[in-house]
């Protein structure tokens, strides 16, 4: 079972703000799956994109 995070739980893991993210998000930068109206990030997504 893959571990899902929201916008608001990466942005205070990454030490940034949640506009932040979100733009990280609209960008492509971030890759996430969308839920009705809330974006959730993969935690080997989120993996992936810290390590690069």
């Amino acid at each position: 079972m893959d571990k899902y995070y929201s916008i608001n739980e990466v942005a205070k893991m990454l030490k940034v703000a949640y506009l932040t993210v979100y733009r990280w998000i609209q960008t492509g930068r971030l890759k996430s799956d969308k839920a009705g109206r809330q974006y959730r990030i993969n935690k080997q997504d989120l993996d992936k994109f810290i390590k690069t």
